[in-house]
């Protein structure tokens, strides 16, 4: 009798262990995948904000770039004009935190003549 009570405590002691487990591990992720899509966030708004201040830095940047969001996680920026068609910008934004990454697309179009700035489409990709 003694041996199955002490069977069923052991048991339940086990569950009680595999389940707190789980629940701070899944508490965790959910903060590591918030914090990368603000990583990711920061990074396709910075692209923004340097594209509208200065109109030529879609062509003048040339490869991926950092940015540190308030977390200080780093996003990876690239810029790429003309795709998906002439005229149109593209940005990509990728942060990974803990395993979890997340991708942000946006595509803008700039007016030439007034240099302002239109998002097209603002896509989370993963």
């Amino acid at each position: 009798m003694t041996f199955f009570i002490g069977g069923i405590l052991a048991v339940a002691g086990i569950l009680i262990a595999f389940l707190a487990i789980s629940y701070l591990d899944t508490g965790y992720g959910v903060a590591a995948a918030a914090k990368a899509e603000e990583a990711a966030t920061a990074g396709a708004e910075d692209a923004l904000l340097q594209l509208d201040r200065y109109a030529a830095f879609s062509t003048v940047v040339s490869g991926p770039y950092t940015v540190s969001s308030a977390s200080s996680t780093t996003a990876t920026v690239t810029v790429t004009p003309n795709v998906p068609s002439a005229g149109l910008i593209t940005i990509l934004s990728t942060a990974t935190v803990s395993g979890h990454a997340k991708k942000i697309n946006v595509v803008v179009s700039e007016n030439a003549s007034t240099g302002k700035v239109s998002v097209v489409s603002w896509t989370n990709i993963q």
